[in-house]
């Protein structure tokens, strides 16, 4: 992941009444580190205290000779000094250029920006929480958290930037993207705007930490990174034993042994992680769609999801379909998908992986996007923004749409004897597909070695568009295919998978791969010939088929019914390439291991708990397995 992109879903509904009003402030030394005539913005300092007297360390970077300029802040774990031109740099284009800053946008548009560390992180003071729950509930007896402090942080800044309009936006990516949903919890009056990026909305449900249940274990080093350290040194690095973590998490056993090994029991945030692996009050209290959902409409908000957001690909669609019922002037709620890994909306956009999208599909939201919507609700100049603005993979091109889903689950997608795939179910009798899912020998997420979580290549940072080719010849995954399409097969929604299976197990994993398969001959492209492009998919834990927040075991051998969604898309199978879906039963070592065993929590699985069963899915008959289709007409 970004190491400064992940966040955790966070907070419980604030007690009824209106937040009190913060003390009045006093003038807050601020040191002037600019001291070259030639730059053309000045950065300063500052130390802004918040109602229980803790102060908030901010960078404030303004354009030389601004006048009535909006103000973009951002909140953030990951340094603000370091995300503001740490190093010297003679413009602010320079000083913008990292992480979390679309600084050609944000130069352009004369704005200032302000990036702030969050309470206990960095060079702030207080007490750092993964994303702190907020008060009034029982998971912060306190009377601070993301959103007052946020308030405070604006309310200081329009009393003390004259050079500013009054007028602040806040913006952010990952965890950085949870804080602008936090802003809208009893929001400022000077906030006009908006824009969670890639947000970690629900840990739970498909962001950081769980998908439906599957805990995502690599992730284990940062939260011993970012909740273990200040200011996360070199020293405080977490270590690998192996220069391939397959053999790390496979010896290890259970995400809790290594958890122990690591002695990640002084960590507060772990400890909650494996005593809550259901879908409880912990995680169901602190669901950002559901809380958001909760309050007043007050800010307009753009929320910006990426198709192939390998983090927190849940959240922004979420909070979407909460909020926009509540938009009845329909100019309040905007949505944005781009064909993007997590937080590319501001890298180069000509690719994701090996995908090429045949044009910069970035720097064109960022510029007839972003940029337009900021200015309307800052500087009140008119737009053109469409309500959601979406990018169609396969076709290449962006679409403008009134509104998301364009299309609901209507069409069958059917998987068939012979391992075939088509929108027609099968005749004749029950059959079934099989194969023996063994945890000793797990199907991995990306062809090994696999390396730790980093944005230095593409391993990590766009692992959901690699070619899936290295999973489909083993005999532990399900391939099937449709025939050569003759006609384009366009989506615009989220596919609801429709599984009936068996297990030999108690317990067991789910993992359904929709996939575009490409033409045995890519004319521009040889490389591309046969290529399998994942379009979406996820995992379920069986569990939980019953209700999400009571596990229960499985009926060893018994057909059961098992649905759930796979993240949104927006794709075009076109003529000469074929559809297929794989179906699996583990994806290592992205997601812990399924013990196939029921065990009260499998944190804390045994050697003895893991073993190997046989898996069968009905493909024909009355309960033959499908995949529902947002299809447009």
């Amino acid at each position: 992941m970004i190491r400064a992109a992940l966040c955790l879903a966070a907070g419980t509904a604030l007690a009824s009444g209106a937040l009190a009003a913060p003390p009045a402030y006093n003038e807050t030394p601020a040191t002037l580190v600019t001291s070259m005539q030639s730059w053309d913005y000045d950065r300063r300092l500052v130390d802004i205290p918040m109602r229980d007297g803790v102060k908030l360390h901010a960078v404030i970077l303004t354009p030389k000779g601004a006048k009535d300029a909006p103000i973009l802040l951002t909140r953030t774990p990951y340094d603000a000094e370091a995300l503001s031109g740490n190093l010297p740099s003679g413009n602010m284009a320079g000083a913008l250029d990292g992480y979390d800053n679309a600084a050609d946008i944000i130069v352009a548009g004369g704005y200032i920006r302000v990036i702030e560390d969050i309470r206990g992180k960095y060079h702030s003071e207080g007490t750092y929480v993964m994303n702190r729950p907020l008060t009034g509930g029982g998971l912060n007896p306190t009377k601070v958290d993301d959103a007052t402090d946020t308030y405070d942080t604006i309310d200081w800044l329009v009393k003390h930037l004259p050079q500013s309009n009054g007028k602040v936006g806040t913006l952010g990516i990952s965890y950085d993207g949870f804080e602008p949903l936090m802003a809208l919890v009893n929001p400022h009056p000077a906030l006009k705007v908006s824009v969670p990026m890639n947000p970690m909305v629900d840990g739970w449900r498909g962001d950081d930490w769980f998908h439906n249940g599957a805990f995502r274990q690599m992730n284990i080093d940062y939260i011993w990174e970012q909740v273990g350290t200040r200011d996360q040194p070199a020293i405080a690095k977490f270590w690998w034993r192996s220069a391939d973590l397959y053999d790390d998490f496979l010896r290890a056993g259970s995400a809790g042994e290594l958890g122990r090994i690591h002695a990640m029991d002084q960590i507060g945030f772990w400890k909650k992680l494996t005593e809550h692996p259901a879908y409880d009050q912990f995680w169901q209290s602190q669901a950002m769609d559901r809380i958001i959902a909760d309050q007043p409409l007050k800010v307009p908000v753009m929320l910006v999801a990426s198709l192939w957001d390998q983090e927190d690909i849940y959240g922004a669609p979420a909070v979407y379909k909460l909020l926009k019922p509540k938009d009845t002037s329909g100019d309040m709620v905007f949505l944005s998908f781009g064909p993007w890994y997590h937080g590319q909306e501001i890298d180069d956009g000509n690719r994701t992986g090996n995908i090429q999208w045949d044009q910069d599909a970035a720097k064109w939201w960022r510029w007839h996007v972003l940029a337009p919507f900021l200015a309307h609700y800052l500087k009140g100049t008119p737009m053109d923004v469409a309500p959601v603005t979406a990018f169609q993979s396969g076709t290449n091109q962006w679409q403008r749409l009134n509104g998301w889903p364009a299309a609901p689950a209507n069409a069958k997608l059917y998987l068939k004897p012979g391992m075939g795939l088509g929108f027609d179910p099968a005749s004749g009798a029950a059959a079934t597909a099989d194969y023996v899912s063994d945890p000793t020998h797990p199907v991995t997420f990306v062809s090994r070695p696999i390396r730790p979580v980093s944005y230095e290549d593409d391993h990590w940072k766009a692992w959901l568009t690699t070619d899936q080719r290295n999973a489909s010849t083993r005999p532990d995954v399900l391939t099937f295919t449709s025939n050569v399409l003759t006609a384009p097969v366009t989506i615009s929604g989220q596919p609801i998978v429709h599984l009936n299976a068996a297990t030999s197990g108690t317990d067991s994993d789910w993992v359904v791969k929709l996939i575009d398969v490409y033409p045995d001959q890519v004319p521009i492209d040889r490389t591309m010939g046969g290529y399998q492009f994942a379009v979406a998919m996820d995992i379920f834990r069986g569990r939980y088929r019953e209700s999400l927040s009571d596990p229960k075991p499985l009926t060893p051998n018994a057909a059961l019914d098992y649905s759930f969604g796979l993240p949104q898309a927006n794709h075009v199978f076109l003529p000469g390439h074929r559809i297929m879906v794989q179906i699996q039963s583990s994806w290592f070592p992205l997601y812990d291991r399924n013990p196939q065993t029921f065990v009260p929590n499998i944190f804390f699985a045994k050697p003895a708990d893991y073993v190997a069963a046989t898996q069968k899915v009905t493909v024909a008959g009355a309960n033959e397995s499908y995949i529902e289709l947002p299809v447009v007409r």
